[in-house]
């Protein structure tokens, strides 16, 4: 089985991978949210540096997390082209009949930091939590049981799915199937898309009626549960603190 979901950072033995995973959805869900509201630029660079020193104390090691940014800032490079040219305000620059304006070129500088500030926290806090356990964790902050029964057999069954659809795929290969841009390669992914759509149904009717003989009411039961520990109220309350102090920023 192929896992597309690969887990590099959940397994470690830092301070953050032995958080207990409810805090880190408090602190991160906080942090996002104060992130993407403000625009103080001062802020913002502090939020930057919290996020790196939390994937230094996190010991991740920056070729992944390097690559993983690089995905990121990819699209930003796109906002970088386009706003400093389409965002009105004054120009400092005129190029042919474009001008760069500063207030674009800040908006794109502002949202280069409030992306990578994110993702950087996001992937310090989250990634060293298996997803599993963070599906546990959101059930004990209360989110409806459906939506983490949605996010739990998403993840579960998205290897058997694509499984299903390399499987679909090979057959095509064996069939002589070559794409190219005319109408029978449109009609031959439609079918692909189609057979994928029908197999995932059928599993999902199988699956559930497994589910069903086994006695299932519509709730997970676990053996297992979080045990918060001092550490973990102590790391979260200096977290948080921080996190709230750079809307006390100037």
């Amino acid at each position: 089985m192929v896992n597309l979901i690969k887990e590099k950072f959940s397994k470690g033995t830092s301070i953050i991978h032995a958080l207990d995973p409810r805090v880190k959805i408090i602190v991160i869900l906080l942090f996002s949210v104060i992130v993407a509201v403000t625009d103080k630029t001062i802020s913002l660079i502090a939020a930057l540096l919290f996020s790196i020193m939390i994937v230094m104390i996190a010991k991740l090691k920056a070729k992944e997390i390097l690559s993983r940014l690089l995905v990121v800032n990819s699209f930003i490079f796109l906002l970088w082209i386009m706003l400093p040219f389409t965002f009105g305000g004054e120009k400092i620059y005129t190029l042919g009949s474009m001008g760069i304006s500063q207030e674009g070129i800040k908006y794109a500088f502002l949202i280069s930091i409030k992306s990578n500030s994110i993702v950087l926290a996001g992937i310090a806090l989250l990634s060293t939590t298996s997803v599993y356990n963070i599906i546990h964790a959101l059930h004990h902050l209360y989110l409806p049981d459906k939506l983490t029964q949605l996010f739990f057999f998403t993840y579960r069954y998205l290897h058997t799915i694509y499984s299903e659809y390399v499987s679909l795929n090979n057959a095509l290969k064996i069939r002589g199937f070559k794409p190219g841009t005319n109408f029978h390669t449109y009609k031959t992914y439609a079918y692909l898309v189609g057979m994928l759509l029908v197999r995932s149904y059928d599993r999902s009717n199988r699956v559930y009626d497994a589910m069903l003989c086994r006695g299932f009411k519509g709730k997970f039961w676990t053996l297992n549960h979080f045990n918060f520990k001092k550490t973990d109220f102590v790391a979260g309350t200096m977290m948080i603190t921080c996190v709230l102090g750079l809307v006390l920023l100037p």
